[in-house]
C-alpha cells in the first residue's frame, strides 16, 4: 500500500496546529526549508494575489516536498486548468477562494479528486512519489488520501452555508478569510467587532459539527487570534513572507538609528 504523508495533514489528524506561511515575496526555493526550520507545517503558495508564475511556484512545491513542509496553493477562483497542473506537479493542496455555495464545494471535489470521488485527469509520474512508475489505481488513492482541498469563506452568504460545504464529501478544511469578510460585512480590517467575532464562532461551530477542520487566513493580532482559537481552529495562516521580512528588518534598523541616536548623546555629553 503506497502512503504519502502531508505533514499539514496530519498535524490535524493528531489533534494539533498546522501553521501555514504566505508566500508572496519569494521566488526562490530555499524558502521551503526556510519555513520548515522557523517551525512551519504548509506553505500557503499564493497564485490568487501574488505574481509569481506557475513554474516557480511548481519548484517550489517539489522542494516543499523534498524539505518535509507541504506545498499548498492557493489558485484564483475558477482556475482548477492552474489547479491541477500544480497538482501533478508537487502540490499537496489547493486553496479554493471565495466559495459560497454546495455547488461550488461539489465542484471543486469533482475538478480535484481523481475517480471514483471526482473527475480529475489522471498524470504519469509525480514528483510526490519520487517520479517512480506506480500502478495509477494506488498512485491515484494515495494522492486522493494525501491532497487537502480547502475551502475558503469570505462573505457572509458562505459564512451562511459554513456547514453543508464542510458536509461535501471530499472537503477537508473550511477557511475563513477575515480581510475580505470585514470588507464584505462592511466593517473592513475591524477584527474585534464582535460581528464578525460571532460570525467566526459560529462558523467553526458548524464546521466542527460536520466533522472537518476550521481555518482561518488574514488575522494576525496576537491578542484576538489567542482569543478566537478557543473556537477550535486548527489550519491557521500564520502571516507573509513580506510580513516577517519588514518586521525582522524594522527591527534591526530600529535597533541600530536608536544606538546611534544613544552613542550621539554620550559624545554630546563628553564635549
Amino acid at each position: 500500500m503506497i502512503e504519502i504523508l502531508n505533514p499539514a495533514r496530519s498535524r490535524m489528524e493528531n489533534g494539533q496546529y498546522s501553521l501555514g506561511v504566505n508566500i508572496r515575496l519569494a521566488r526562490t526555493v530555499e524558502i521551503a526549508p526556510l519555513m520548515k526550520t522557523a517551525g512551519y507545517d504548509w506553505l500557503f503558495i499564493d497564485l490568487e494575489h501574488g505574481p509569481m508564475s506557475l513554474d516557480t511556484a511548481a519548484q517550489m512545491c517539489v522542494t516543499g516536498l523534498a524539505s518535509g513542509i507541504a506545498p499548498i496553493v492557493r489558485v484564483p477562483k475558477g482556475e482548477y486548468a492552474m489547479a491541477t497542473r500544480l497538482l501533478d506537479n508537487g502540490a499537496l493542496g489547493i486553496v479554493i477562494p471565495h466559495v459560497e455555495s454546495t455547488r461550488e464545494a461539489a465542484e471543486i471535489v469533482d475538478r480535484l479528486k481523481f475517480p471514483p470521488v471526482g473527475h480529475r485527469s489522471v498524470a504519469g509520474t509525480m514528483p510526490h512519489l519520487g517520479f517512480r512508475n506506480v500502478p495509477i489505481g494506488e498512485a491515484s488513492k494515495a494522492l486522493n488520501s494525501a491532497t487537502l482541498l480547502v475551502a475558503m469563506i469570505e462573505t457572509p452568504l458562505g459564512m451562511t452555508n459554513a456547514r453543508e460545504i464542510a458536509e461535501m464529501p471530499g472537503i477537508d478544511v473550511v477557511m475563513v478569510g477575515a480581510n475580505d469578510l470585514c470588507t464584505e460585512m462592511g466593517i473592513p480590517g475591524d477584527f474585534g467587532n464582535p460581528r464578525f467575532a460571532e460570525a467566526l464562532k459560529q462558523a467553526c461551530a458548524d464546521v466542527h459539527s460536520a466533522g472537518k477542520w476550521a481555518g482561518i487566513g488574514g488575522l494576525y493580532n496576537e491578542a484576538l487570534l489567542q482569543t478566537y482559537l478557543a473556537f477550535g481552529i486548527e489550519w491557521i495562516l500564520a502571516g507573509s513572507d513580506v510580513a516577517f521580512t519588514l518586521s525582522a528588518a524594522t527591527g534591526r534598523a530600529r535597533f541600530l538609528r536608536d544606538a546611534e541616536e544613544a552613542l550621539s548623546a554620550k559624545r554630546v555629553i563628553a564635549d
